[in-house]
């Protein structure tokens, strides 16, 4: 059962690492499983498709970031310096994925957004539940921030939310084209202007501690 339950895991590392380097398209099982080290008996075994890999690897892949999410958006303190440090925590995961693949690997959700959400339905709707729970995420901490006083009243928190999750997506998306993870920098300065934040608040030690 060991095995059976390695055989699994080693097909779904395998997968998010090539649908992340290459895309989803461009991968059939057969090398998928190469890149795994498992028998091609052993993916049917488990997934009755690629696409059904697909959806697993999304699930999964959004079941780690959803924690982490949480538990940045859902601590304590300052909800704008909540913000930005899940902004600093969306570059840090781009860093990362330099230093491990050579090449800043973009979001595997939005990748997959360009590449399927007009040939795979089923993917298109499990990325949009997936970009909806991460606005609603992001809609709460913009509440917080205006019941607090350090957004504008009149700011509209969902819009909000949608416009932040929309610029994470954008500029992931050019750290990807440059290979270039200070690309996400400007989330910050972009943010502070949507929210209508005092500029009181922009200062630079209020930056930090907010």
């Amino acid at each position: 059962m060991g095995r059976t339950s390695d055989a699994r895991d080693k097909i779904l590392e395998a997968a998010k690492l090539l649908f992340e380097q290459r895309g989803y398209s461009a991968i059939g099982v057969a090398e998928i499983c190469t890149t795994a080290g498992v028998p091609k008996g052993s993916f049917y075994y488990f997934f009755e498709s690629k696409q059904a890999l697909a959806l697993t690897v999304i699930d999964e892949h959004w079941a780690a970031q959803q924690a982490q999410w949480v538990s940045i958006l859902r601590g304590e303190g300052d909800p704008l310096r909540r913000l930005r440090e899940l902004f600093e925590a969306t570059e840090e995961v781009q860093r990362a994925g330099q230093a491990r693949a050579g090449v800043v690997v973009g979001c595997l959700f939005g990748n997959l957004a360009l590449e399927l959400s007009n040939q795979a339905e089923e993917i298109r709707k499990r990325l949009q539940e997936i970009f909806e729970a991460q606005i609603d995420l992001i809609e709460q901490v913009v509440l917080e921030a205006k019941a607090a006083g350090l957004a504008g009243a009149a700011v509209d928190a969902r819009e909000a939310g949608r416009s932040i999750v929309a610029q994470i997506e954008g500029r992931v998306l050019l750290a990807k084209l440059l290979n270039d993870p200070r690309q996400l920098d400007s989330l910050w300065r972009d943010t502070l202007d949507l929210l209508q934040v005092p500029q009181q608040s922009r200062s630079a030690d209020a930056g930090r501690a907010c």
